[in-house]
Formats: structure tokens, sequence, C-alpha cells
């Protein structure tokens, strides 16, 4: 059986790699753990619709993760990412997965402006979905983990929608870059107007007294995001501000990997779910 599994694994990881990003995974993914509620626009937009899953047995005072998936702000779509909302609804958890307008039609920082209204939609509507607006997160993968955080540190985002940080319970970032200056990536460059990329573009740059609780996820062996400068900086800095954080690093899993490991395929690879589900049911 073991055997069995490691040729499986090894055969879907080498599809990851030569194939659309995480598609293979989603289409591996159940359909009979949740229910989904899609294209819910939260703007105008074409780009400004997420989707809603539901899990088939709430928690009590249901909390809501809003999730932002990476692409380097050039790339992805909410589609691709159903594991994420069955990894979550199948716990318990309301998922909302939200796309937002990428690079080249915008540029730093109207896609965290798109976040900021994907969370405002979620805390005024997810009451109608079962969900507690009062129990909400907020978590990403790479660039999105990126989006997460800024949301979370950066009040003006939220503050331009009503909202404030202290209307996130937590927020959940997974192998994301939060001190990238100067960019190295020709593909982020533009994005952020290299090379007179802004200094407040940093997340690192935004922490403060009073900020939300953090979980901070790696992978160990990640080679396109330090995860010393960026994860293991950034939990220093929200220590050192008093802001509550857990941080793990796993060494089985690279930067893709590392968000795909919330899908039953690849779990064993690290614990990632248990993480997320412990940060969200233990943070009050």
């Amino acid at each position: 059986m073991r055997a069995a599994l490691a040729v499986f694994t090894g055969l879907l990881l080498a599809a990851l790699a030569a194939c659309s990003p995480l598609r293979i995974i989603d289409d591996l993914t159940p359909k009979d753990t949740f229910k989904r509620v899609e294209g819910v626009a939260y703007g105008d937009d074409p780009r400004q619709k997420l989707d809603v899953y539901l899990p088939l047995k709430p928690l009590p005072a249901t909390p809501v993760v809003v999730f932002f998936y990476g692409g380097s702000w050039n790339s992805g779509d909410r589609g691709d990412y159903r594991f994420v909302g069955e990894a979550l609804a199948s716990r318990g958890i309301i998922a909302v997965v939200a796309d937002y307008r990428l690079y080249p039609q915008v540029r730093y920082p109207s896609f965290l402006e798109d976040g900021a209204k994907a969370v405002a939609w979620t805390h005024r509507h997810i009451g109608q979905y079962g969900g507690d607006a009062h129990r909400l997160f907020l978590m990403g993968h790479s660039s999105g983990a990126y989006n997460a955080s800024m949301l979370a540190l950066d009040p003006r985002l939220l503050n331009a929608v009503g909202l404030a940080p202290s209307d996130i319970r937590g927020w959940i970032g997974l192998a994301g870059p939060y001190d990238f200056l100067p960019i190295e990536n020709k593909d982020v460059k533009p994005v952020f107007f290299f090379p007179n990329s802004p200094p407040d573009s940093q997340p690192i740059n935004h922490v403060a007294k009073g900020a939300p609780p953090a979980l901070l996820i790696a992978s160990s062996s990640d080679n396109l995001v330090n995860p010393q400068r960026n994860t293991a900086g950034l939990a220093q800095k929200l220590r050192d501000n008093g802001v509550p954080v857990e941080e793990f690093y796993y060494s089985r899993t690279n930067h893709q990997t590392l968000v795909a490991t919330l899908s039953k395929p690849l779990k064993w690879l690290a614990p990632v779910i248990e993480d997320v589900t412990g940060f969200i049911q233990s943070t009050q």
C-alpha cells in the first residue's frame, strides 16, 4: 500500500509540474462534502466574483475564511481552488474563494482594493449563508498570502470599505512574500512599479500592536519565496509588537505543493489543514 501511494504521489507531483497549476488536484477533489454557491459578484468587474463553500455539517457559530490564491498577481482563477473550499467546508468552516483583478489590467494596490471589497461583501452577507461575521479569517497562498497579510496589517485597505483590521479574527499565510524589496522576480517587477516600488507595499512595514493574530506556514526548501526572510522575519516582527503568531515549516513540501497539501491526495505531505483548523478553532 505504501509503495502504491508513493508511486501515485510521484505521478501526481510530476503532473502538477507539467500542467496547469493545481488543476489535476482539483479534479480529484470530492464533490459531495460541501455545497457551493458560484460566481457571486462583489463588484462590477468580471474578475470581481467569488465562490462560497458551505459545510454540510457547520460548526457552532460557523467561522468563515476568505481565501486568496497565488500566481504572482499575474494569473489565477478561483475555479482551480475547489480543493481549498472542500478542505475547509468538509471541516465545518465556510470558505469564500475570491477572484481579483490581475496585472496587466491593474497594478498595486488595485488588487488589494479588490480583496478589501471581497472581505467587505463577506462581512456584510455571510450571515445569509449561516456564517458568523465575527469569526472572519483571511487566508492566502504565495501572492495571495501577501494579499491577506496586507488586508490584516495595513488599516487603510479595510478602512476604505468601512471595516478595520479588528474586524478580522485572524489571518493565515502560506509561503507568503512579506518583505521582498528590491524585487528580483521579473514577472512581479511591473506589478509594483520597479525600480520605484513603494516601501509601503511591504507587509512587514505595517506591523503594529493590536494587529490580528497570525498563523504563518512555509516550506523549508522554498526556492521562490525565502522562508527565513519572509515568514520568519514577519513572525519575529509580529512577536516584537506583541501580536500572537504561530509558525510552522515543513520539509516535504515546496512552494507550490504547500497549498496542495490541503487536498486529500497530498495532505500526508504536511499537516497544513490541521494547523489551519486548529488555529481557527483556538483563536478567540
